[in-house]
């Protein structure tokens, strides 16, 4: 019952994840936007989220004692996974945050976040509804 749960709602739960650091590296940008020689980071989300709903497919299991143990897993974002963005333009102390293409991002984000928990609710209303 539990695999079925997990199953039905992972890739929402990897998304929401994935979000959330998304938003994180994001703010970072905005708020180093006046630091000399910030560079500005990214990453690609659709590849992301590709990779983690793979990754939980075929995560290895950890042995448990018991068969009422839940499976446990750890996935630690690295700072290798950012990419560097290009600027549109260029300044002259060497950042590269645009913060027309930041506040852009960032609002996009904020708001796909939203929807995706707006989805994950229904969804387990859904779930309890039919449990009910």
């Amino acid at each position: 019952m539990i695999d079925k749960l997990d199953s039905a709602l992972r890739f929402h739960q990897e998304a929401l994840s994935l979000r959330a650091r998304r938003q994180e590296v994001l703010s970072s940008n905005i708020a180093n936007a006046d630091t000399p020689n910030f560079k500005a980071r990214d990453f690609d989300f659709g590849s992301k989220l590709t990779e983690a709903v793979e990754r939980g497919r075929q995560s290895m299991s950890m042995s448990a004692t018991s068969s009422r143990h839940l499976s446990g897993e750890a996935h630690v974002a690295s700072e290798s996974d950012l990419m560097y963005r290009t600027p549109y333009q260029t300044s002259l102390d060497g950042n590269t945050v645009e913060m027309d293409v930041e506040r852009v991002n960032f609002a996009d984000n904020a708001m796909r976040y939203e929807a995706n928990l707006t989805i994950l609710g229904s969804k387990i209303k859904s779930l309890l509804s039919a449990v009910q």
